[in-house]
């Protein structure tokens, strides 16, 4: 191959396509948007402007996480292969898992969960779902991309353990269970580096540490510099422009500023993906629409939450007379305001409700708001609360407008529309039996929940999610969805909430590992659901837990099995949630981990054991001074149940560091850190009886006694221990 040649496979050809070299028979490949469905161009008109092929809407990522289902994950993954396929398009541009700072972010309707674990299980089902169909993915946005304000130019500053426990876990597990084709470098900088040219994470810690095989591209724009990127380990630049950084390349290696090795390395790990896209292509391929939306129905219905459902009020009965209310019952939001994808088809919930109902019962429709204007109108408020009042319940659908939550900005607040909060509150007013149906992608803040007996979380349902509420709402499914991201009270309580989004081009992350649910827990505040909250219309019970093991070291793996049984009358699925909490450490830790989850059908009276296997991960936090995951000996509880706050069983097991962590005492060191040193502690007592009124024999009462060890334990030994000689010698023997 020529430079030029070269050169020209390192940025693309248009906004969707890499160039082709015909000379050589290398072919174009096609890529798309993305998380949700395909976006790709119909014909000749631009994206940005709407149009797109007809493709099916799935379920939101935020929708699609609420499932905790990794085995819908894949089969959603694997039928957005076969569209693609069907469409010509190499690489899926997603999923999207960049993890939920703060319940603000414009995008959050895209991204999993606010918990990596779960966000990085849920990414590697997806992937292998598309890939196995020949299609590639590209996993995005690799790093930190946790808002939209100023996302092309904020720096964000956080320190390695955050970093690598919560930021990098998601795509970690996602790069070594399913080695997915392509990786997308986000818009932003971190720690005070653009991701796009960040050797730290492009190289050393996604190929070098992780093992990443396939090739990285730009998110759309989003190269400051080529010849760095391309340096520090970008190989593709996308959107296509001209071919200006191809040119910067080839006069970069021409002048010995660019090692023709690196761009050698570029090239061939682009010609792997070009041609496992090529060899992986389906001649004819197709799918069928109409299962493909029924797969998509079935999907939604997993996915919504059941928040509340007070004197079991769903499902309803299909008799009686039924009052509808909200324009989004008839013009549901299916998606978020990016990567808009044009649907097959369209459930209207106000048809589906009618079609399930069977001619039963009295049905009323009232539109109440309108969603091209925010602002109280009294006319459609009146026809609603007085169909309300007539009615023997009444559903009200509410929610965040289009505009609300989108690509490149963020939410100013958490709250729906005053319309939205004003005509559930009227409702109410007159109606003591009232269902909320919440269609939006990321938390609300509901001022009127203790006037409401329901409350179902439909979040961003797609293109069939209007016929899943309608199952959900009759009965014809049972809801086991579980929110995959706490619901503050108020947005204050967020622990971003002071540093979002940051002061000019800088954003910190002052929080650290108190992300979501561990900042809840760590301080005491009870939030309006916490993370993985979820009914069912059955229930479960919790009735036995087991381990193989009580003691182990860090290098073995431990299988803890949990019985659950389903005690109601109908068939449910429910989310058994096991989380890790170390009883005593050094460093700071969240009071508990989400560490496995399974989701589990059960008839009703049956009774089932699902088994969890723990490795060191699993227990581990990451030691900057190693540069590893470290595990402290000591003692581990493991805590199952449907809820972060609702612990049903637990055990615990002692494990053993294979692992001694070198702790270097000097003159400085506090009598209490040598107290925790595994060999200087023996020299403590010989210290503290040399030392003042405890070594004289002189009666000291227990009072005096506790404030002279609390003085002494926070001095350093060279106030402790005058003889330099005799300090030098104890810190020698330590050492050694």
């Amino acid at each position: 191959m020529t430079l030029e040649e070269k050169a020209s496979l390192c940025s693309g050809l248009d906004a969707s396509n890499t160039k082709a070299i015909e000379r050589l028979g290398i072919p174009t490949i096609a890529m798309t948007d993305g998380p949700s469905g395909l976006r790709k161009a119909d014909g000749e008109n631009p994206l940005w402007g709407g149009n797109s092929i007809p493709a099916t809407v799935y379920p939101s990522g935020a929708t699609l996480a609420a499932s905790w289902d990794v085995d819908l994950m894949e089969s959603i993954g694997a039928a957005l292969g076969r569209e693609s396929q069907a469409q010509g398009i190499g690489i899926l541009l997603g999923p999207a898992i960049n993890i939920k700072r703060s319940p603000l972010c414009g995008r959050n309707f895209e991204y999993y969960s606010e918990d990596p674990y779960l966000t990085g299980q849920m990414a590697a089902a997806y992937i292998k779902g598309v890939q196995r169909e020949g299609v590639g993915t590209s996993v995005k946005h690799f790093a930190l991309n946790n808002q939209e304000t100023r996302r092309m130019s904020v720096n964000a500053v956080v320190d390695e353990r955050t970093l690598r426990e919560i930021y990098l876990a998601g795509f970690e597990c996602a790069v070594k269970q399913s080695q997915p084709w392509t990786i997308m470098a986000s818009y932003n900088r971190v720690n005070g580096t653009y991701v796009t040219q960040h050797p730290y994470l492009l190289n050393d810690v996604l190929r070098d540490e992780w093992g990443f095989e396939g090739f990285v591209m730009s998110d759309w724009g989003a190269v400051d510099e080529r010849v760095p990127a391309l340096a520090a380990g970008l190989d593709l630049e996308m959107p296509g422009n001209g071919s200006k950084g191809d040119r910067k390349i080839v006069e970069a290696v021409r002048n010995g500023t660019l090692s023709e090795d690196v761009l050698d390395r570029t090239v061939e790990r682009m010609l792997a993906i070009i041609f496992q896209v090529a060899d992986n292509r389906k001649a004819g391929a197709s799918f069928e629409a109409a299962e493909h939306h029924k797969l998509a129905r079935k999907a939604a219905s997993e996915c919504m939450v059941l928040l509340k459902n007070d004197d079991a009020i769903l499902p309803l009965q299909k008799k009686g007379r039924i009052a509808v209310i909200g324009e989004f019952a008839k013009k549901l939001k299916i998606q978020g305001g990016s990567s808009k994808v044009n649907p097959t088809k369209i459930d209207d919930p106000w048809e589906e409700l009618l079609k399930l109902s069977r001619g039963k019962g009295q049905w009323t429709y009232a539109q109440g708001y309108e969603l091209a204007n925010e602002e109280w109108n009294e006319a459609l408020a009146h026809e609603a609360v007085s169909a309300a009042g007539e009615a023997d319940v009444a559903i009200v659908f509410a929610g965040l407008p289009r505009r609300y939550e989108s690509e490149t900005y963020d939410r100013k607040h958490m709250c729906l529309p005053e319309s939205h909060n004003r005509l559930i509150e009227a409702v109410a007013a007159v109606q003591p039996n009232v269902v909320v149906v919440l269609c939006n992608g990321s938390p609300v803040e509901m001022p009127w929940i203790g006037q409401v007996k329901a409350v179902l979380e439909a979040y961003l349902g797609g293109q069939a999610a209007g016929g899943a509420i309608a199952d959900l709402l009759l009965g014809e499914a049972n809801p086991s969805g579980k929110l995959a991201e706490t619901f503050p009270l108020d947005v204050r309580h967020n622990p971003s909430h002071f540093n979002f989004p940051g002061e000019g081009d800088e954003v910190v992350y002052r929080e650290g590992l108190m992300v979501g649910y561990r900042h809840y827990e760590a301080r005491a505040i009870k939030p309006l659901f916490a993370f993985g909250h979820g009914l069912s219309y059955t229930t479960f019970a919790y009735t036995g837990i087991s381990i193989d093991k009580r003691e182990m070291s860090d290098d073995e793996t431990v299988q803890v099995s949990v019985t659950i049984k389903n005690n109601g009358g109908r068939a449910g699925k429910e989310v058994v949630q096991l989380y890790i909490r170390d009883v005593e450490s050094s460093v700071a830790r969240p009071e508990k981990e989400l560490k496995g989850f399974r989701k589990v059908h059960l008839e009703p009276g049956e009774e089932k054991t699902v088994t969890f296997t723990l490795d060191k991960r699993s227990f581990a936090y990451y030691n900057p001074s190693l540069k590893d995951w470290h595990v402290e000996s000591g003692e581990f509880e493991v805590l199952v149940g449907g809820s972060s706050d609702r612990i049903m069983l637990s055990t615990a097991l002692t494990i053993n560091s294979t692992v001694s962590l070198k702790k270097t005492v000097s003159r400085n060191t506090t009598l209490s850190d040598l107290m925790a040193h595994p060999v200087g502690a023996s020299f403590v007592q010989g210290i503290m009886n040399s030392y003042g009124a405890l070594g004289t024999g002189e009666a000291v009462s227990d009072d005096d006694r506790l404030i002279i060890e609390a003085a002494l334990m926070n001095m350093p030994l060279r106030n402790l221990i005058s003889d330099d000689t005799r300090l030098e010698d104890i810190l020698a023997q330590i050492n050694a």
